[in-house]
């Protein structure tokens, strides 16, 4: 894998938007038609091909995290959301990461769930039996689905027999196909699968066959991301350093023993994780159902991430670790026909799906240390307020080359609201008249 320039863009935020596209230009070697697409993004009739009864284009903003190193390896990353502070955020704490070496991350094999339910099975321990020896059965069958994913090395994995005894409708048989699909997300390759071994489970069981559907609990394939940040890093502000990282920990300790806080406290996460799945097509709607499945694995749910205070030689650190199901592809969907999805590959570089889930791992850890770091010493507030004046001064009225004064002046008066900007941008313009 060659070697990439650094991530480390400081003063990236203050340059121009045209700026800031010569930069990454250059960074990712990206081509005019590259810039065009994500300038443009999608058409209007590469849109009517992609969902139905069509009308229009919603855009939103495509941004850029700054900063990563992740494995040794430097990352710009693409990130689509709406929401002031993500980017900036996300940014700043990958920043702080990089002071003790980056993210280190790590994920299991793609490995997909399909599930087959199957009732009215006479004699469930027989049929479990039955199941689990038709193992080469089922690969023949499932196996020459999809060829490229065979020829990629994936195909059917295992099978998995689980019985639920006890349900509104009676006793049901749940059959358990257990697919590698590679770099695809996979969700229509472990359909087909789910529909095609469906029969042969019927006649294996003596059962009926229901529901045949992929899980989005993918809690086989795994993501996760770990950083050790020198608490000196934390230095500067009204408390000490050592206090900032003690209430980072504390603050996620809160998060873990309480599920109020925890739907909080995951829910920034996914501020981080679902805009890079976003940019690059992959499905967020299935990413957030499977995480917050799997922060309730043990019976409560609780925080995704885990921060404490450590010793690493004379000086204290702080360690986190995040790990949830991250399913994502970077071939098929939306990812193959959407332009800029494919060029927001193209600034990442990953090499495979596994690779883009540890990096969007990586990318959620960040985010959440912003969040805590912020609520452990300023607030939430500050810094989000701060950054969300241009929207209150837009929602204002303000003309867009009066835009960044009305904010500014917000923020000088400590008054980012949508009465005093209206008042602002009335000075401004009348004066302009």
């Amino acid at each position: 894998m060659s070697e990439r320039p650094t991530s480390r863009l400081s003063g990236f935020y203050n340059q121009t938007l045209r700026e800031r596209l010569a930069t990454v230009a250059a960074w990712a070697e990206l081509s005019d038609a590259d810039l065009a697409a994500l300038r443009a993004g999608l058409s209007v009739e590469q849109a009517d091909r992609m969902v139905e009864n069509a009308l229009g284009l919603f855009a939103l903003p495509l941004g850029l995290g700054a900063n990563f190193l992740v494995n040794g390896r430097n990352y710009l990353v693409p990130m689509v959301v709406e929401e002031p502070s993500v980017i900036a955020a996300v940014s700043n704490a990958a920043r702080l990461a990089r002071a003790g070496g980056g993210f280190a991350a790590g994920s299991s094999e793609p490995v997909m769930i399909g599930q087959v339910q199957l009732l009215d099975v006479p004699d469930p321990e027989r049929a479990a039996q039955a199941v689990l020896a038709a193992q080469q059965q089922l690969a023949a069958l499932i196996d020459p689905l999809h060829p490229s994913i065979l020829r990629a090395g994936g195909g059917l994995r295992g099978v998995e027999v689980r019985q639920l005894p006890d349900t509104p409708v009676g006793p049901m048989t749940i059959v358990h196909l257990l697919l590698d699909c590679r770099d695809a997300m996979g969700a229509n390759a472990v359909n087909s699968a789910a529909e095609v071994a469906a029969p042969l489970l019927e006649s294996l069981t003596g059962g009926r066959a229901r529901l045949r559907i992929l899980s989005n609990l993918s809690d086989r394939r795994l993501a996760w991301a770990t950083c050790r940040i020198p608490v000196s890093v934390f230095a500067g502000g009204d408390l000490e350093a050592v206090e900032v990282a003690r209430g980072v920990a504390e603050a996620n300790a809160f998060a873990w023993a309480d599920p109020y806080r925890a739907a909080t406290h995951n829910k920034g996460i996914m501020n981080g994780i679902d805009p890079v799945a976003i940019a690059t097509g992959n499905d967020w709607r299935a990413l957030e159902a499977g995480a917050h499945a799997y922060a309730a694995r043990d019976g409560q749910y609780r925080a995704l991430t885990d921060w404490r205070v450590v010793t690493d030689g004379d000086e204290p650190a702080l360690a986190g670790r995040i790990e949830l199901p991250l399913a994502v592809g970077i071939v098929g969907g939306a990812t193959r026909v959407h332009p800029a999805a494919q060029v927001a590959l193209k600034i990442l570089g990953v090499a495979s799906a596994r690779e883009l889930a540890e990096l969007m791992a990586a990318v959620g850890l960040a985010q959440n240390l912003s969040a805590l770091r912020a609520l452990a010493t300023e607030g939430i507030q500050s810094g989000h307020m701060a950054l969300h004046a241009r929207h209150v001064a837009l929602a204002a009225g303000a003309p867009d080359e009066l835009v960044e004064q009305v904010a500014a002046r917000l923020r000088a008066e400590g008054q980012i609201r949508a009465a005093r900007a209206a008042e602002i941008v009335a000075e401004l313009t009348g004066h302009l008249s």
